[in-house]
């Protein structure tokens, strides 16, 4: 793999997942990232008490990141602190019930039981198992697939018939959680993991229901702040010999292929990893060239947008933990009106207390992120419409804060569309509503020669991990169409043939610092 040189558009998880891993393997990587920081949609605001995260909260499948740091010969340990929590997150109603959900299964079991009785408790255990082995079935060959299809889906449930009763495959998220709970609370709650991948429970596969089972095997928190992981890959990949320059806007992509930036210089390369969203190619934001290079049902329809707020303040009002979440009274008419494009009147506001968490007492000046769902801007020049309902809903539910955020620490639809140009402000790619939505998502290899895709709007999906799990896969399809074009070489088997390998690392010296 040596001198195989690779440009990298964009410093967010999937494209520095795939630098890690290519300058491991011995590519000449460089990283154009626009933003004075990597980490892409992660991303922080400033405020008095520190960086506020305002992008990504929740870091699950840890082995993701850990096997990330070891295929390059590193240790995630040795990078960044990671802190499991033992609260996965805390729920509020307005009727004035909470509920913790545990890492612990059984203190799960016995919260809910606590707090809807034991045929809830008995409804959860049968929901968690059920789930549990969906996402054994379906982890490898369709989420770690670099390119899952229905007849692997096919095949995998004819070795296990029981699957497919499991899998309830035309039922909506929605259909599917209201018939395994009796109380509408807990339907209300798990059918919120379907916004975790930017769609609505009426809309999306009753199969997500999964999602659930991601979060359940482990949170952790990122000490410092979500953003250290990101600066922490960025790091890792310097040190594996990638060069990540920043401020530094790409303009064009051309055959070739090359990167042309937006001072006019020209970057020729043999592989290009776009890390943006897959519509920005097929509006042309990236030159004529790449137009083409996705198919439009790869990218439309659109998942949600969001507004969020990063700031700090000192809380007044309940007890908060590291994740909460706070439901509005009608979850259905909620999700109608973001389905339609409209604004919910009593919207789920979720908060990352940063500051707060087990074993942790807080500062008098905290920091804080709220995100409240919101449909993507229209794709006509119709006005789209303003968010402005996070804090009159928490002071509705008893929540405040001193002093009032600043209008200036918000982000919404609008600001994601300026942030992350061609993406209409979703920040989860395309929408997961529909059958077959999975397997309509772009995977790494595009129409276009040389160009790979990596990050959340690409196979296999929204979150953190999975956008690192695209990056693991646009660096193998860079890997293995390298190696398939290198001559044989004798090796001490006669007939013999020398390949490179996504786990081949060139690690770097302790002793050299380099």
């Amino acid at each position: 793999m040596s001198n195989s040189r690779v440009i990298v558009v964009g410093a967010g998880m999937g494209g520095l997942s795939a630098a890690m891993r290519l300058a491991a393997s011995g590519c000449d990587v460089t990283v154009f990232e626009s933003a004075s920081a990597p980490g892409g949609k992660m991303r922080t605001l400033p405020s008095d008490a520190g960086p506020v995260d305002a992008g990504p909260t929740v870091l699950t499948l840890r082995d993701v990141f850990d096997d990330l740091f070891t295929d390059c010969g590193m240790r995630l340990d040795d990078h960044v602190t990671l802190e499991a929590e033992t609260v996965l997150a805390r729920h509020f109603w307005p009727d004035g019930s909470r509920l913790d959900l545990h890492a612990d299964h059984d203190r799960s079991v016995k919260a809910i039981h606590d707090f809807a009785g034991a045929r809830a408790a008995k409804q959860f255990r049968a929901f968690h198992a059920e789930t549990d082995r969906l996402f054994r079935a379906f982890d490898a060959p369709m989420m770690r697939s670099a390119k899952p299809s229905l007849v692997s889906m096919i095949l995998r449930v004819a070795a296990d018939p029981a699957l497919m009763r499991a899998m309830t495959p035309l039922s909506t998220l929605a259909q599917r959680l209201g018939r395994r709970f009796d109380d509408p609370r807990l339907v209300q709650l798990f059918g919120r993991y379907a916004t975790y991948v930017g769609g609505l429970p009426q809309q999306v596969p009753g199969l997500l229901a999964l999602i659930w089972q991601a979060e359940s095997r482990g949170v952790w928190r990122v000490q410092g702040g979500m953003h250290r992981l990101a600066r922490a890959m960025a790091d890792a990949a310097e040190r594996l010999g990638a060069t990540v320059v920043y401020d530094t806007p790409v303009a064009r992509i051309e055959d070739g292929p090359f990167v042309v930036l937006a001072d006019g210089t020209r970057h020729p390369a043999e592989h290009v990893v776009f890390n943006g969203d897959p519509r920005a190619l097929r509006q042309s934001l990236l030159g004529p060239n790449p137009a083409h290079a996705v198919k439009q049902s790869a990218t439309e329809p659109r998942s949600l947008s969001a507004e969020v707020w990063a700031f700090a303040a000192t809380p007044h009002g309940p007890d908060l933990h590291h994740h909460n979440v706070f439901f509005g009274a009608d979850y259905t008419t909620e999700t109608e009106l973001l389905a339609q494009g409209g604004v919910p009147h009593d919207p789920t506001v979720y908060i990352c207390a940063m500051d707060h968490g087990t074993g942790r007492t807080p500062p008098a000046l905290e920091r804080f992120e709220t995100i409240v769902n919101a449909a993507p801007l229209p794709h006509d020049d119709s006005e789209a419409p303003c968010y402005n309902q996070t804090f009159q809903t928490l002071a509705e539910r008893g929540l405040t804060f001193t002093p009032t955020p600043n209008p200036a620490t918000r982000t919404t639809p609008q600001g994601f569309a300026a942030l992350f140009p061609g993406s209409l402000g979703s920040i989860y790619g395309r929408s997961p509503s529909g059958t077959m939505a999975a397997f309509q998502r772009p995977t790494a290899r595009t129409a276009m020669k040389g160009l790979i895709l990596a990050g959340g709007g690409a196979h296999p999906g929204a979150g953190v991990p999975m956008a690192a799990l695209s990056g693991k896969q646009a660096a193998e399809a860079i890997i293995s169409a390298r190696t398939s074009t290198l001559p044989s070489r004798r090796t001490a088997t006669p007939g013999g043939t020398s390949t490179g390998s996504a786990t081949t690392v060139r690690a770097p010296s302790r002793s050299s610092g380099s």
